[in-house]
C-alpha cells in the first residue's frame, strides 16, 4: 500500500512539474507585446502599439473630423517603404510597415463610434466580389465598383523612412489623411524613434 502511494505521489509530482514547465514555456514564448526585447533590433511591437494608439486618439480628436456634419468615409491605403531596409528585405529587423496602418485601422473602428466609416480598398473589394458573387447583376467582367458602392472621401496612407548610423537607426514614420476631392492633406502626424542596430 505504501509503495502504491509513493508511486502515485511520484506521478503527481511529475505531472505537476510538466504543467508548471509548460506554463513557464508559454510565458517565455509569449512575452508582453508592450515590452522591448533586448535581443531584438529595430522597430518592435511596442512601437506599433505606441504609434497606432497615439495616432488613433489624435485623429479622432481632430477638429476637422469632429466639426464635420457627416461621418468621414475613409479608405486605408498602404505604407511606402522608403527605408534603407527595403534594399535588403531578408535582413533581421526588416519590417512590413503596413502593420502600422492595419492596427491603426482597427483602432479607428473600435474607438470611432460612428465618426469614421471605413471603406474597403477598391482592388480588394473587386477581388472579394469576383470570388464570392456571381451573375451579371454583380458586375462580373466590368471595371470598378458598382453604382451602389460608397466611394471614400478620404484616404489614409503613410511612409517609412530611416537614417541608419553605425550603432543606431533613426526611424521617421509619417501618416497622412488626404481629401480625395480637393487633394488637401487634412491631417498629418509622425512617429519617430531611434533604435539600436
Amino acid at each position: 500500500m505504501l509503495k502504491n502511494v509513493k508511486i502515485w505521489l511520484a506521478i503527481a509530482a511529475l505531472a505537476g512539474g510538466t504543467i508548471i514547465g509548460c506554463s513557464q514555456d508559454y510565458n517565455d514564448q509569449r512575452p508582453p507585446a508592450g515590452n522591448l526585447d533586448p535581443d531584438n533590433v529595430g522597430l518592435q511591437a511596442k512601437d506599433v502599439q505606441a504609434a497606432t494608439d497615439m495616432l488613433a486618439a489624435d485623429l479622432l480628436a481632430a477638429p476637422e473630423l469632429n466639426q464635420s456634419s457627416t461621418k468621414w468615409t475613409l479608405v486605408v491605403d498602404h505604407m511606402d517603404d522608403m527605408t534603407s531596409e527595403r534594399l535588403c528585405p531578408m535582413t533581421p529587423g526588416s519590417a512590413n510597415y503596413d502593420i502600422f496602418l492595419s492596427r491603426l485601422k482597427v483602432n479607428l473602428s473600435q474607438l470611432g463610434h460612428g465618426r469614421v466609416q471605413l471603406i474597403e480598398n477598391l482592388q480588394k473589394y473587386n477581388d472579394l466580389r469576383s470570388r464570392e458573387l456571381s451573375g451579371p447583376q454583380f458586375g462580373q467582367g466590368g471595371a470598378g465598383a458598382p453604382a451602389t458602392a460608397v466611394n471614400p472621401e478620404y484616404s489614409l496612407y503613410g511612409k517609412a523612412m530611416d537614417m541608419p548610423n553605425r550603432a543606431t537607426n533613426f526611424y521617421h514614420l509619417e501618416f497622412d489623411v488626404t481629401d480625395l476631392k480637393t487633394r488637401e492633406t487634412v491631417w498629418t502626424r509622425m512617429y519617430e524613434v531611434q533604435t539600436a542596430r
